[in-house]
């Protein structure tokens, strides 16, 4: 049986356990990944829409755990993606 992972309450506070905790040794099931940005953003776009799109956009961002604007920008990547 694997073990919980701790509650740590700060950045400071996790990055001591990762150093020096053998994290195989840890249930790590219900981590979730995220995705880092690490691109500068060098131009911005204006764009109306409408209040209900905005709400629904901003509504599955917060599911997500994410800014909307993020959300925004990965739903445009996927997009072209998809049709590259």
């Amino acid at each position: 049986m694997k073990k919980k992972l701790p509650k740590l309450k700060s950045d400071a506070e996790a990055e001591a356990f990762v150093a020096r905790a053998d994290l195989t040794d840890y249930d790590l099931s219900g981590l979730v990944p995220m995705r880092f940005e690490m691109k500068r953003k060098d131009k911005a776009v204006n764009l109306r829409l409408p209040e209900q799109l905005l709400d629904a956009v901003r509504s599955h961002a917060k599911r997500v755990g994410i800014p909307y604007q993020r959300f925004i920008r990965m739903a445009l990547e996927r997009a072209v993606q998809e049709r590259a």
